[in-house]
């Protein structure tokens, strides 16, 4: 069953030590991806954005598939999450850095951390945080982050639209340029479920192949991010 966020109702919760304010800093080392707007949210313990292993829901899947990340956002602010959404103002390109300020003084159940982004370009990667919890003690702390594939489109490599449900990557002006064209498809079958992803393929076709991914530009291993969470 598809679901956005694991909710459980518990009868008496303990009292919760965390940071109330703390920053995260996220960073794109990788030679070739961008990141679309960023989602960092704070929030309960009882819930997550997605399950490995388990179908996406429609919420993951707008992010994963086209980088829209207010479906997620809507849920998250119902549930009492703090939220920093796009902290870097549009794409995150390689080598580039941002931060998000996370105050959480009104809001002392929310616990964990998580944070995603589409990453581009790939048919409906994404790079994950899921459900760290917060480090309490004043410090900085830094995390490598794995990109997950929702397993909701094929990962056929060749330009569309990105919107859910329709085949094809999404491009950017960025990409644009450097993408190939005319492919024939590197996959024709979506998983089903969220799994770590696999990577790019690509080829070195730029006016057919395959794929219209550029394996020369844009291959990569995970990990494909890195945080810095700095607790005040």
């Amino acid at each position: 069953m598809k679901r956005v966020i694991l909710t459980l109702t518990l009868a008496a919760a303990p009292l919760i030590v965390q940071a109330a304010e703390f920053d995260v800093e996220i960073h794109n080392p990788t030679r070739g991806l961008y990141y679309t707007p960023l989602l960092v949210t704070a929030h309960p313990s009882n819930m997550k954005l997605f399950e490995a292993g388990e179908a996406a829901s429609s919420e993951l899947q707008a992010m994963a598939e086209g980088g829209d990340i207010m479906p997620l956002v809507t849920a998250l602010d119902s549930a009492g999450a703090t939220t920093v959404a796009n902290p870097a103002a549009g794409l995150l390109a390689p080598g580039e850095t941002t931060t998000a300020i996370v105050n959480t003084n009104n809001a002392t159940a929310n616990t964990q951390l998580s944070i995603v982004a589409m990453l581009l370009p790939t048919n409906d990667g994404f790079l994950a945080l899921n459900s760290l919890t917060v480090p309490t003690q004043p410090g900085t702390y830094t995390y490598n982050l794995n990109a997950y594939d929702a397993g909701t489109e094929a990962n056929d490599e060749l330009r569309g639209s990105g919107a859910p449900g329709q085949a094809g990557m999404p491009v950017p002006p960025p990409l644009d340029p450097v993408l190939g064209t005319n492919g024939t498809g590197a996959a024709s079958n979506a998983e089903g479920y969220v799994h770590i992803h696999r990577g790019n393929l690509g080829d070195t076709d730029t006016t057919g192949g395959k794929s219209d991914i550029v394996s020369t530009l844009h291959r990569w291993l995970n990990p494909v991010t890195r945080v810095t969470v700095t607790v005040k």
